[in-house]
């Protein structure tokens, strides 16, 4: 079953202090104390990471998942991505049509690139402001156990318990997809 990890934090930007808090419902919250600099308004973070463990070795994993034209196929929001048909390396750009309840574009650039071990890539949503996704693979026996990390650096509202469910169970599903789709090539590769 697929693990998961949440987190969030609230402050005024960069300059905020954080103070951890006793766990609350599976997931660390941390909060911080506003800055006695500039008033900056006031922005939340929040990160969840989900993990699944997959029958193939890191390598196949990171192939697949890093190659963002494969989005579609398992990311239930991802409608369409334009770049190269192949994994992309650190400072390579593509574009994404997401639909959530309107259509949204966003702009990707790939920040890391380490096969087969971590990927990580950044956009700018004006809904929610920067969003990061870090892949990471990790060998486990005879297959890979794969987390995927979402971060929201600074969002302009904390997410809500029913925002966080939904989150949760798009993950869950994600996840199988790359599962049953990375062992599905692996079989037929070898």
């Amino acid at each position: 079953m697929p693990g998961r990890r949440a987190q969030g934090a609230r402050g005024n930007g960069p300059h905020a202090r954080p103070r951890a808090q006793a766990p609350q419902g599976g997931r660390r919250i941390v909060t911080a104390d506003p800055p006695t600099e500039s008033p900056v308004p006031e922005t939340y973070a929040f990160e969840c990471s989900h993990d699944i463990v997959i029958d193939a070795p890191p390598a196949a994993g990171f192939d697949y998942v890093t190659n963002p034209r494969s989005w579609p196929e398992w990311i239930a929001v991802s409608q369409q991505v334009d770049c190269a048909d192949r994994p992309l390396g650190a400072g390579e750009t593509f574009r994404e049509k997401w639909f959530s309840r309107e259509e949204i574009e966003l702009a990707w650039t790939v920040l890391q690139a380490e096969r087969p071990r971590r990927w990580v890539a950044r956009t700018q949503a004006a809904f929610l402001w920067p969003i990061e996704v870090q892949y990471d693979f990790t060998a486990e026996g005879a297959g890979t156990r794969y987390r995927r990390t979402v971060r929201n650096p600074a969002r302009p509202k904390p997410p809500t318990e029913a925002m966080i469910a939904r989150i949760d169970a798009e993950a869950a599903t994600a996840l199988a997809n790359i599962k049953a789709r990375v062992e599905s090539r692996q079989a037929r590769a070898g």
